[in-house]
């Protein structure tokens, strides 16, 4: 870890940032650009554009606005197509459901939606140093979750009643796509995604997808068998 850091202070860190939001981009362009410790390789206002700099430029850092489209599957991508690659989610809404399902990503680091641009410098060079940067909230839930995972015993049943459409499309869920991903990947209509999801929420006695995914996501960690997929 040692080396990893002096490393970084030797060199600058590779920096991507991603928002559909142009001022929001434009403006961390301008703060990075003249960040001493960072080399801004690219920015990006789409999930396709950011995943194709990944890709390319095999970056140490993505700084990503968890508002954009698609800005989960980006993230969930992210180790797949660059391992080396660490990401740091933007504006964040500090809900315990968010916060739990990009920990399943493996998010590196939070920025909440008050947070500072000096919140963002130290969550990037946390990032590349392999740590995780967050705040006081956002590490009382991980490490809430944490506990409740060691004190719950296995629940089999927290999916029961799914149909195989309804799993195949929560498993979507988990990875971050959206509505319209999943309708293009299954070859089904939109409003047909729809349906399923608002179905599987009831089902499950939820309100958010991210609260769906969450429940997965705890059954799975508890070593839980997979969903049942009855017709």
């Amino acid at each position: 870890m040692e080396a990893q850091i002096r490393g970084f202070e030797a060199e600058d860190i590779r920096l991507v940032v991603a928002s559909d939001v142009r001022l929001y981009c434009e403006g961390l362009e301008r703060v990075f650009r003249e960040a001493a410790g960072i080399q801004l390789v690219a920015t990006a206002s789409e999930a396709a554009g950011a995943l194709e700099h990944i890709r390319t430029l095999t970056p140490d850092v993505i700084l990503l606005d968890m508002g954009m489209e698609d800005a989960f599957a980006v993230a969930r991508q992210v180790p797949r197509i660059s391992p080396q690659t660490r990401v740091v989610a933007i504006g964040m809404s500090e809900a315990e459901a968010d916060v739990i399902t990009c920990a399943g990503l493996g998010i590196a680091g939070y920025v909440p939606r008050a947070g500072t641009v000096a919140d963002a410098f130290q969550a990037v060079h946390s990032a590349a140093r392999g740590e995780v940067s967050c705040s006081p909230k956002i590490a009382g839930f991980l490490f809430r979750h944490i506990a409740t995972l060691a004190r719950q015993k296995p629940n089999t049943e927290a999916t029961a009643g799914l149909t195989a459409r309804e799993v195949q499309i929560l498993r979507l869920l988990q990875q971050g796509l959206s509505n319209k991903m999943i309708s293009r990947q299954l070859g089904i209509e939109l409003p047909t995604v729809k349906n399923h999801v608002h179905s599987l929420l009831g089902k499950l006695g939820v309100h958010r997808r991210a609260e769906a995914v969450s429940m997965l996501l705890r059954q799975e960690v508890r070593g839980g068998a997979s969903p049942p997929t009855s017709k």
